[in-house]
């Protein structure tokens, strides 16, 4: 199920924006620092540290007009054993002061004294000088009735006329136990019996002591105490509280919340340090304020309670300066997370990014499997393959530098270190493939490429070789220099067999058969099954030149065509002498003559049907030994039917050339 919001109490989604993220030790211990910092500074602000007692939490300013009476005042003047001394001056009215008046202002005087000093008690004086007996039964059983502080001593200063000081010597013997008072009362007649039990200069000058007293200005000082104390125990409540949010913040997980995040605490920061700095400076003016008789007179000297203030302002001033640590110290390390926050944010960004267009080009060259059917295909996809490679060197360089940038976050203590490290390994995974990848189909395509130049080459040899035996004249060849420039011929050309790597067929074969496709492969075969065909003519052909090369070959004597060949001419008859004749027919019967198509079949005639053309061959051996051969060849199919007629001709020759070839042999014998 899902949680709800502590804040709205709506429900938060399984999945939410935001994310949980370890607090290290270092954390920690800041965050306990600034906190416990913020509790001491709250604490020592509390009006129950400044005003001891907690029967009514008052300040100066909620009963001012009260204490602006002065019918009781803390001169800040102590006892012998420094006990507190409050004052209760003569004051007309004072029967007529309402009780929860009165008890408003001595609750404030009794709390104003450290914990120590109002331990030891209170000493009150009361100055009825001037006054009635009345007025100090009346004064002491309001004191004795609602005094909050613990009391040492009571000094009565009785009515200076006669009869109302001999009334009151009466009536503070016979009203005592009405008092109800666990202390003694000492009635004194004047100062002078008083200075007797205080010091003079714990005394004010009404008193006839030297101790510097202004009411107002004791009153300025209290106020401005307080006000300094409500304003640290502010600023130290809302450096707890925003100490708290930072502590508990879940970080985001989009850029945009997380810059707004950060932005909203570094205000908030920003406007706790002014908090701050105008708390120090309100303290510090208030620290020279309590300080200046002293500055003022070198002879002048601070009361006990003007010490105390001041030791309070210092104090709260150290812990001030104490917790403004603290809390820069936390917000180092709160503000140093929010911005690796925001790295983490930008760098999964653009992570995103960089993946989607890393896997795009990887798609792309995965479904570049081509790798041509022929050379000018094979150039068109190395091309691509180009474009394609130009294509990713935006999106490679993006993921370089993402992981670089990575690794750097990495180097910085990073706290998702666990989160940036594998997205670095991933792109430079992704890097490296698409590169290896890269480089195999470069391979492959180039082998691919040599390929087909190479079975180009050879298709074009085989067809020059067969326009070279074509093309070699059969007049020629049968004389020894014909047959061996021939010869020559046929070597040159065999020569660049060499050149092109054409000379071992199947180590041409076996060095493509690892990328060969079926299509590709059947292609190879036929070109190189062509490339032997074309081989073994020209083995047959060297066989034969060779032959004519090592004999003398006759003269040609010139004959009339065969009537066979020619059956619109009549041969001409040759007459003979009889012994040659007969000579001719002996060797007749035992060699019978052989027409020209027992020489084809008997003298290793051959014809050859390629795909890429036609071979004719025929040889004639004469009884000497000598011996012709023609080979006809047309290039291809394509050309058969042009050179038909130049096929014709060859052949109404070669039949002239082995009847003359005949009648030659006959004459010799």
């Amino acid at each position: 199920m899902a949680s709800r919001c502590r804040k709205c109490g709506q429900q938060v989604p399984r999945n939410p924006p935001f994310t949980a993220v370890r607090i290290t030790e270092g954390e920690m211990k800041s965050y306990h620092d600034f906190i416990g910092g913020c509790i001491r500074l709250e604490r020592m602000a509390k009006k129950d540290e400044i005003m001891q007692q907690e029967i009514r939490p008052l300040v100066a300013v909620d009963i001012i007009e009260q204490l602006h009476r002065q019918f009781a005042i803390l001169s800040g003047g102590r006892g012998k054993d420094g006990a507190p001394i409050i004052t209760f001056p003569e004051f007309a009215g004072f029967s007529d002061i309402p009780d929860e008046d009165f008890l408003n202002v001595v609750t404030y005087l009794t709390s104003i004294p450290s914990l120590e000093a109002a331990s030891i008690g209170f000493i009150i004086i009361i100055d009825r000088r001037r006054d009635k007996w009345s007025a100090v039964k009346a004064s002491l059983t309001r004191i004795a009735g609602a005094f909050p502080g613990n009391l040492q001593l009571v000094f009565v200063l009785r009515p200076s006329r006669f009869i109302q000081r001999t009334i009151a010597d009466i009536g503070i013997k016979l009203y005592r136990d009405d008092f109800k008072m666990k202390v003694p009362i000492i009635m004194l007649n004047s100062v002078s019996d008083l200075h007797g039990y205080i010091d003079k200069s714990q005394l004010t000058r009404e008193l006839g002591g030297t101790l510097e007293y202004g009411h107002s200005q004791w009153i300025h000082h209290r106020t401005a105490i307080e006000n300094f104390a409500m304003t640290v125990k502010t600023t130290a409540q809302m450096l707890q509280t925003f100490g708290t949010d930072l502590a508990e913040t879940e970080l985001p997980n989009d850029v945009q919340c997380t810059e707004e995040l950060l932005s909203a605490h570094t205000d908030h920061h920003g406007k706790l340090k002014d908090e701050l700095k105008l708390a120090v400076k309100q303290g510090a003016t208030l620290l020279t304020c309590i300080r200046e008789p002293v500055t003022r007179s070198a002879n002048s000297k601070l009361s006990p309670d003007e010490l105390e203030n001041v030791a309070t302002v210092e104090r709260l001033l150290a812990q001030l300066d104490e917790t403004e640590k603290a809390f820069d110290q936390f917000w180092t390390k709160h503000h140093l997370k929010l911005e690796q926050c925001l790295q983490l944010r930008h760098f999964e960004h653009d992570f995103r990014e960089v993946k989607l267009a890393l896997d795009n080009l990887m798609e792309a060259q995965a479904s570049f499997a081509d790798i041509g059917d022929s050379v000018t295909r094979v150039e068109h996809l190395l091309r691509e393959q180009k474009q394609l490679e130009e294509k990713g060197q935006e999106p490679l360089e993006k993921a370089q530098s993402l992981a670089l940038h990575g690794e750097q976050l990495i180097q910085n203590n990073h706290y998702a270190v666990d989160s940036i490290r594998p997205k670095c390994v991933e792109l430079r995974r992704i890097c490296d493939d698409f590169t290896n990848e890269t480089k195999k189909k470069y391979d492959i395509l180039g082998k691919s490429l040599e390929l087909h130049k190479q079975l180009d080459k050879a298709s074009q040899w085989c067809e020059a070789g067969i326009y070279l035996l074509a093309s070699q004249a059969v007049d020629k060849c049968q004389s020894q220099e014909g047959a061996e420039t021939a010869l020559v011929e046929i070597e040159k050309f065999l020569v660049t067999a060499k050149e092109h790597q054409l000379s071992n067929p199947k180590e041409f074969y076996n060095q493509f058969d690892m990328i060969l496709t079926p299509e590709i492969k059947a292609n190879a075969q036929r070109i190189l099954q062509k490339l032997e065909d074309v081989q073994e003519m020209f083995d047959k052909r060297q066989v034969s030149l060779k032959k004519l090369a090592a004999k003398q070959t006759r003269p040609v004597q010139p004959v009339a065509p065969h009537p066979e060949s020619s059956p619109k001419r009549a041969s001409p008859k040759i007459n003979r002498p009889a012994g040659v004749a007969t000579n001719r027919r002996s060797t007749e019967i035992s060699c019978p003559p052989k027409t020209i198509s027992e020489v084809d079949l008997s003298k290793k005639k051959s014809i050859k049907k390629t795909k890429g053309g036609i071979k004719i061959e025929v040889m004639h051996e004469a009884s000497q030994g000598g011996s012709s051969r023609v080979l006809v060849m047309s290039e291809s199919d394509e050309n058969l039917s042009t050179r038909r007629s130049k096929i014709q001709t060859i052949y109404t020759y070669i039949v002239s050339l082995a009847q003359l070839h005949t009648g030659a042999a006959s004459q010799k014998h």
